[in-house]
């Protein structure tokens, strides 16, 4: 009979995790931040929320992720002497 192949796991772990992560490649949307790298953020939103945000941002044409990017951004501009 013949050898079934070695099958390879989902996701496979990478020889060099810092190498691998950092490769990324950063979206040419986000070019105007520093280091190009995001840092993940959760918050607790009801449904309703989660619907009406989602909506919204369907209705602009961009993702959800990308419009909260740019709300914040003009909430929270940097200021002198910040560190990024």
């Amino acid at each position: 009979m013949s050898e079934r192949p070695t099958r390879r796991s989902f996701a496979a772990r990478p020889a060099d995790p810092e190498r691998w992560v950092r490769t990324a490649e950063a979206s040419p949307r986000r070019s105007d931040e520093s280091d190009g790298f995001t840092a993940r953020l959760t918050i607790d939103v009801t449904p309703d929320q989660r619907g009406r945000i989602k909506i919204a941002a369907f209705r602009r044409g961009i993702t959800v992720a990308d419009m909260l990017r740019e709300l914040l951004a003009r909430e929270f501009p940097p200021t002198a002497g910040d560190q990024s």
